[in-house]
């Protein structure tokens, strides 16, 4: 009988229960999760300004956030101000509780929501919208279009903030400039490829008693830039499945299957990285992903 172990590259939740963890444990899996990029907050500086200044001042009607970490950048800028930093004033009109964030998934939308019960102030938001309705960022720049026309009030003018990393596609920018949304870019961070990555799957195989020559299980990607960065340092522990090889060579025992958390990523697996997904979770949630596996498994 296969084992189920399933490996999540991803950084898991820091002090509390993680809910991708949680998932796989309640359906009788091992999962372990390996840290797979480092993230730095970059235009602190420029957030901080424009949280400072106040939609109402810039006809912001709306800020996007497509990751936890912009949702830490926003944390950070707005712990310079409360600080004090030098130079950064709240103006009378920075008020953020009542404007929309537009998020993916249910991990940006539980780190916004965070936010309000860490730092109580007008300066964080308290609407947070779309981690239902959408799975990918065409899914949420579709629900963007639809809120935006619901709520107009009559008025045409929509600028949202956007706050972007350095890896990011033009699906959804694309899909809202044709649709009369402008957008304020603003790059609040950027990632690379933790150097400790080869150190830390080691060791969590060794810990966990793992053999990558056996019966494995399953692998999880959740991000196309992390693929890319340890696909290399996969491919010397684990046998993965060509989409060139034959279909039955899907079978093969020693092979490790591969699970993604969204199409994107799904496309990146296989049109760049020429291998065979096994799962696509349908939303970017713990549970979908966990399901997913386990329907595939059963």
């Amino acid at each position: 009988m296969a084992l189920k172990n399933v490996l999540l590259l991803r950084t898991p939740a820091e002090g509390g229960v993680d809910n991708f963890e949680s998932a796989f444990s309640a359906n009788g899996y091992s999962p372990i999760s390996v840290p797979v990029l480092e993230t730095i907050i970059v235009n602190l500086k420029d957030l901080s300004n424009k949280i400072a200044t106040g939609p109402r001042s810039q006809n912001i009607s709306g800020v996007i956030v497509t990751s936890k970490r912009g949702i830490e950048a926003w944390s950070d800028a707005v712990k310079s101000i409360v600080s004090g930093d030098p130079g950064i004033a709240p103006s009378d009109s920075a008020d953020w509780v009542s404007v929309p964030f537009y998020v993916i998934g249910e991990a940006t939308a539980s780190a916004a929501a965070e936010l309000r019960k860490t730092l109580p102030s007008r300066l964080i938001p308290d609407d947070i919208r779309g981690q239902t309705q959408s799975g990918t960022a065409e899914q949420l720049a579709r629900f963007i279009l639809s809120d935006l026309t619901a709520r107009a009030n009559g008025s045409t003018a929509r600028t949202l903030l956007y706050l972007t990393g350095d890896k990011n596609r033009d699906t959804l920018p694309k899909i809202l400039t044709s649709g009369g949304v402008g957008l304020d870019v603003l790059q609040v961070y950027a990632t690379h490829v933790s150097p400790s990555f080869p150190y830390d799957l080691k060791n969590a195989m060794v810990k966990a008693a793992l053999d990558p020559s056996q019966s494995w299980g399953w692998i999880v990607f959740f991000a196309p830039s992390a693929a890319e960065q340890v696909m290399p340092t996969l491919l010397k522990e684990f046998q993965f499945q060509s989409i060139d090889s034959s279909a039955e060579s899907r079978d093969v025992e020693q092979r490790v299957k591969i699970a993604v958390i969204g199409p994107t990523t799904a496309s990146f697996v296989q049109d760049i990285l020429k291998l065979h997904v096994d799962v696509v979770a349908p939303k970017p949630t713990s549970n979908d992903l966990a399901s997913a596996i386990v329907r595939f498994d059963s």
